[in-house]
């Protein structure tokens, strides 16, 4: 059976990263008699401005892409109803606050070592968007790992020191030197890069084809 490393780089306060690995999750289903899968997360921010004050995110979204907030929440409720129907928690998404996430993903990189990083990538998505809780919060972040099996100690022990920072560093700087500027991107065996979140049947085809190729002398 082939395998394919998939390399997501994405950010905890991107909607369309969820909805894209809601989706992925569903290719890899479908395609499971055909490939292994290796999935490995890669941090990118959306709001890099750690010292930023939570502001709501319809007026926030208003404001960066020059729209009015009924167009951004119809936008919104748009994804709610993507979401839903892959099975993931929008239910909060229009009442959250912009956030930093630099801290989650020094938390994802730590969960990465104990083989958790994708189950601690969807509770902190399911804490934003579902609960519009604070994923820049010790104490939300700590609450994540604890809800996942992981030792809510060492969480907190981690989120206290620098750990991971350079890590997370290193991840955002390859990414962005790769050409990366907008998320989610997912890069295929290290060489083929896929933008957006696709549909399944986009993904399944694009595999398929990325094997193939690479399977041709």
């Amino acid at each position: 059976m082939k395998t394919l490393q998939i390399d997501i780089v994405s950010d905890i306060a991107c909607p369309w990263c969820a909805i894209g690995y809601g989706r992925l999750e569903r290719a890899m289903t479908a395609l499971e008699t055909e490939f292994t899968f290796q999935v490995e997360w890669h941090a990118f921010e959306l709001n890099p401005d750690r010292e930023s004050q939570g502001e709501p995110i319809l007026q926030a979204l208003s404001r960066k892409y020059g729209r009015s907030v009924e167009e951004m929440e119809a936008a919104q409720s748009n994804m709610m109803a993507i979401a839903s129907e892959l099975g993931l928690n929008f239910s909060k998404m229009q009442e959250r606050l912009t956030c930093n996430t630099f801290d989650a993903h020094r938390l994802v990189k730590w969960a990465g070592e104990q083989g958790q990083q994708t189950a601690m990538k969807m509770a902190l998505f399911e804490a934003y968007f579902g609960r519009a809780a604070d994923v820049s919060d010790p104490q939300i972040l700590t609450a994540c790992a604890q809800a996942i099996g992981l030792d809510a100690e060492e969480a907190k022990a981690v989120l206290a020191s620098d750990a991971y920072t350079q890590e997370v560093r290193a991840d955002e700087a390859r990414y962005q030197q790769s050409g990366v500027s907008a998320v989610p991107a997912f890069i295929i065996n290290q060489r083929h890069l896929i933008s957006g979140a696709q549909e399944p049947d986009t993904l399944i085809n694009a595999f398929r084809e990325i094997a193939t190729r690479s399977a041709t002398p």
